[in-house]
């Protein structure tokens, strides 16, 4: 059980593997006004830095979930690093179907709601594991404005128009779900270019120090033609926010 090694060639340097800055990320912490001992699960919690850097500067508590045995020993080596190991956890699994031993005060997805088949089976998933009154994050894409054709959609990585909203739609979708969207924190370019060209220098320096690699083709593939994907399509349609949910 892990991810293929694709992943984590891409994103090797990456501490945050979506389109979130450290800047992004802090503020987000800050807007949700966590207080001392906040009990967090965070699922497909990918290396770590939202719980570690929480922990440091909050002083929340809790456990991570990731399927990627790379970056759950990266968010562990990271725990240590900034002295938050004894308040963090980090669990080696597949989060879809994970649910706490006993309610939390913070429940997170952040970009990662496949785990659920989608927001609405994530929503379900993680209010299994949060206490009344608690707070819901969930990381999802959107449309930043109406995509012409469906080969633009599948440009930026969808399957079809339809898998992802508008923004005004995905806030309306959390309300059928009889949750109030309570907080968010979107994504800008330059915080895509952060994440997205970062992949590009990952992808050549794995190259160069690995030419003889069974991957090597697939990777020299891919960063052939991704800035040029990314930067026509990409870029321009696709968003990408946090949003934080409390129940109706």
């Amino acid at each position: 059980m892990d991810l293929p090694r694709i992943f984590t060639i891409r994103e090797s340097s990456h501490r945050i593997h979506n389109p979130f800055t450290p800047g992004k990320l802090a503020a987000l912490g800050r807007a949700l006004h966590l207080a001392p001992g906040t009990r967090v699960l965070d699922l497909a919690s990918g290396s770590g830095e939202m719980l570690c850097t929480w922990a440091r500067d909050h002083q929340v508590t809790g456990t991570g979930v990731d399927i990627s045995t790379v970056f759950t020993e990266e968010a562990r080596a990271r725990a240590a690093e900034l002295g938050v190991a004894d308040r963090i956890s980090f669990v080696h699994g597949d989060a879809s179907g994970y649910v706490a031993d006993e309610p939390v005060d913070l429940a997170s997805c952040v970009g990662a709601t496949w785990i659920g088949n989608g927001v609405a089976g994530t929503v379900d998933l993680l209010a299994r594991s949060l206490r009344p009154g608690g707070l819901m994050l969930i990381g999802e894409p959107y449309w930043r404005r109406e995509v012409p054709d469906e080969e633009t959609a599948k440009a930026c990585h969808a399957t079809s128009k339809t898998d992802f909203l508008l923004l005004p739609e995905l806030i309306e979708s959390f309300g059928d779900l009889g949750y109030d969207v309570v907080e968010m924190v979107l994504a800008d370019q330059d915080s895509w270019d952060r994440y997205q060209a970062a992949q590009w220098l990952n992808m050549r320096r794995w190259l160069d120090e690995n030419p003889g690699d069974e991957l090597a083709a697939e990777v020299r593939a891919e960063l052939t033609t991704e800035p040029a994907r990314y930067t026509r399509y990409q870029r321009e349609y696709l968003g990408w926010g946090v949003f934080a949910l409390m129940a109706r």
